[in-house]
């Protein structure tokens, strides 16, 4: 058996991946004839048949199968090697990009990012605050280096560290809402205001989270000024759970949550793109999140 080459295993994985040759050579930027001259050429030095040709559409063999797997290690390891080259080619960054999103605790973040910025007086924080589906959009747009915020954590781009869980609470002032909060129905709600934080995402589907259907809407920049609109009496709505807990035990709000409006809990991450190198810096505060996220 000769030694294979890097190019016959990144087309076999991408046949094996995609299910076929054209589709592999698509993603590879590549014709479709370079592809199958690559794995035949890769048979041919293991001295395996690595695909089953005789139907419409290429299967592995049991063989291609189990070296798929060995393979598939191996490339991602290469991947991980070329980022690792090219994190050290970048030298030490001159400014870093944070965004912070809506729901998240700001003091223990602020204060964290304080701690580790201090450290590199060398590296501009360059922090900014988006709301809704606006952190993730600047993260993908390559305006941002990290974010904290929630995340689809299904997309292969994205990687994040856990930081903790955020609950969602129903919340408005003692006198805007019927006795009975807990048994509200959405359209007991329709002719009350309902407070929403607006999105910042310029050009992503906007999301939608909590709205009941026909209900007047306020639209507020933050969950501070969302909070002080409710406390006012002049709107109901969601907030985190965090910022609202000693008003909720004076009687200054009252929870809504119940059957109709049970809140959510979501997921707060540190995330930021798999897919590219970060420099010295940018890993050393990815590695003092993972450290400190307790």
């Amino acid at each position: 058996m000769h030694d294979f080459t890097l190019q016959e295993l990144q087309c076999f994985d991408a046949v094996a991946t995609h299910g076929g040759f054209e589709a592999a050579a698509q993603a590879l930027h590549r014709t479709h004839p370079a592809v199958f001259a690559a794995v035949a050429k890769l048979e041919r030095r293991l001295g395996i048949g690595l695909f089953d040709r005789t139907g419409y559409r290429v299967r592995l063999t049991d063989e291609g199968r189990a070296f798929h797997a060995r393979a598939r290690t191996l490339l991602q390891e290469m991947r991980s090697l070329r980022r690792f080259a090219a994190q050290l080619a970048l030298g030490q960054e001159s400014e870093l990009r944070v965004v912070i999103g809506d729901f998240c605790p700001p003091r223990p973040v602020l204060g964290m990012l304080s701690n580790f910025f201090a450290r590199y007086p060398e590296t501009r924080l360059h922090l900014s605050l988006e709301a809704v589906g606006g952190p993730v959009e600047r993260l993908l747009d390559g305006e941002a280096d990290l974010i904290i915020h929630g995340i689809n954590k299904r997309d292969p781009a994205l990687e994040w560290i856990d930081l903790g869980k955020v609950r969602f609470v129903p919340v408005a002032a003692p006198g805007l809402v019927p006795k009975v909060h807990t048994k509200l129905r959405p359209e007991q709600l329709r002719s009350r205001t309902q407070a929403v934080i607006r999105d910042t995402a310029r050009h992503s589907a906007p999301q939608e989270h909590f709205l009941v259907e026909g209900a007047h809407q306020c639209t507020v920049p933050d969950h501070s000024t969302k909070k002080e609109v409710i406390l006012q009496g002049l709107a109901w709505g969601h907030l985190p759970g965090f910022l609202v807990e000693e008003e909720l035990r004076a009687g200054s709000l009252v929870s809504l949550a119940g059957k109709h409006f049970p809140g959510s809990v979501e997921d707060l991450v540190a995330a930021r793109r798999a897919d590219l190198p970060h420099g010295p810096v940018a890993q050393a505060l990815w590695n003092h999140i993972q450290d400190r996220r307790a």
